[in-house]
């Protein structure tokens, strides 16, 4: 039998127990290395995950001239911008669908090349995440953007300029575009409801160790003042609260107890209150936090998603497996991504009760109470879950169907884990440090 990389067998039953790290945020690390495209000098990133999105990112600098290297301790990246130049089309394209980083190099191309080109853009597919916030952003600054068959050509014939611009919604990658265009145009550039996540703040760390100036306001405000240059920076990225939390949920699902250093408290209050009410136990020190079950029933709960400082919705789809153990009805509601609820099929293939509604199950101010998409969802429990075949819709979601298969009786076959692959450093290798019984087809693991 030859080994399938893409399928992994998973035999439930066994709680997860040991202990894991977590590096750096998948959502920072791209793109603070994004942010190295902007300095006249070399920049070291540290705490660097192995993941795909790195990968990619990685290649795209390359082909751009940008050098990177390993340094000098383990997960950490050199990357020298000195010798910046366009890259071919056909290579660029290559990349396209792998990744949404791309339409992040916008800004930086612009201002060091005075163009850029962008291919189709991939990514999970979890609702829309229109990437017209991005050209419309740009545009504002300045730049022309001609649409072509392979993708979209931009221009900048001057210098870029700062702008006023009200985000619709605070949405993480305009901001994103908006902080790494704004810091080298001329002027002032005022952006209103803006994203403030963890990751946000990181990268605006990284950009002012460049000389970059930002202001943030409490009320979503952000200001950038445009500078003429930029050096390179010297950080350690944040560490990524959502792998930390997707671990979380693993040990309640699963019964187990799971020590997951990098985990940093100040990041994931909100996860934190919220895993307690539904039953489980924590514990912190300085090198990071023990989940556990402490026995007995889990409790149901009411939940929403929110943008920062809201409960995220990367931290929805682990749990919601948990809530399928906690006796009760939970009620979700989905305010972020209004395709996220669609992996719960799949959970109750397995013998969970979960009911999927088009109304707004909760109060919070939601985008999708009118437009007919399935975004709120009753949980009934506990109920017992029996393996099944899985096939990975998502990143998130891709990584729920590990836990619940990790938790359910039997065994399943998840497809398409390489998918889990883009967020999840080594996440194969842990499951077997925590005691999982899992293997490729025609290779043991665990």
């Amino acid at each position: 039998m030859t080994v399938n990389d893409d399928v992994l067998l998973v035999h439930g039953g066994t709680p997860l127990v040991g202990e894991i790290r977590v590096r750096g945020a998948k959502n920072l690390v791209p793109k603070a290395m994004v942010a190295a495209l902007l300095g006249s000098e070399p920049s070291r990133l540290r705490n660097v995950p192995d993941i795909r999105d790195v990968r990619v990112v990685r290649g795209l600098l390359q082909l751009h001239g940008v050098t990177v290297r390993p340094g000098e301790e383990p997960g950490e990246l050199v990357l020298d911008p000195t010798y910046v130049e366009s890259a071919n089309v056909a290579d660029i394209d290559a990349h396209a669908g792998s990744s949404r980083i791309p339409i992040l190099f916008c800004g930086p191309l612009l201002h060091r090349l005075g163009h850029a080109f962008i291919p189709g853009l991939g990514g999970c597919d979890i609702g829309g995440r229109p990437i017209d916030f991005h050209f419309d952003v740009l545009r504002q600054f300045g730049a022309k953007i001609e649409k072509r068959d392979d993708g979209q050509y931009l221009e900048a014939p001057q210098r870029l300029r700062g702008t006023k611009i009200r985000l619709p919604y605070p949405s993480v990658g305009a901001t994103e575009q908006v902080l790494l265009t704004a810091v080298l145009a001329e002027g002032v550039t005022e952006l209103s409801n803006a994203a403030v996540e963890p990751e946000i703040e990181d990268l605006i760390c990284v950009l002012q160790k460049m000389g970059a100036i930002i202001a943030m306001d409490t009320d979503r405000t952000i200001r950038i003042t445009g500078v003429d240059t930029l050096g390179g920076y010297n950080h350690a990225a944040l560490s990524d609260r959502l792998e930390a939390a997707s671990w979380a949920s693993a040990a309640l699902a699963t019964e187990g107890n799971i020590y997951v250093r990098g985990a940093q408290q100040r990041s994931m209050m909100t996860f934190l209150n919220t895993y307690r009410k539904v039953g489980g136990a924590f514990e912190i020190d300085d090198e990071g936090i023990r989940f556990w079950h402490p026995g007995g029933q889990l409790k149901s709960i009411a939940l929403e998603t929110d943008v920062h400082p809201g409960f995220q919705t990367d931290w929805q789809q682990p749990l919601v497996v948990a809530l399928t153990q906690a006796t009760g009805l939970s009620i979700i509601h989905e305010t972020v991504y209004e395709s996220r609820l669609g992996f719960t099929s799949a959970l109750n293939q397995m013998g969970a009760h979960i009911q999927l509604y088009r109304e707004c199950l909760g109060g919070s101010n939601c985008r999708f109470g009118q437009r007919n998409f399935l975004h709120s969802a009753v949980v009934s429990g506990p109920t017992k879950l029996q393996g099944a075949d899985l096939v990975i819709p998502d990143l998130r979601g891709g990584f729920s169907y590990l836990i619940a298969a990790l938790a359910a009786q039997g065994t399943s076959r998840v497809h398409g884990i390489d998918l889990i692959n883009r967020g999840y450093e080594n996440f194969m290798e842990k499951l077997v440090e925590l005691g999982a019984k899992v293997e490729l087809p025609g290779k043991a693991l665990g």
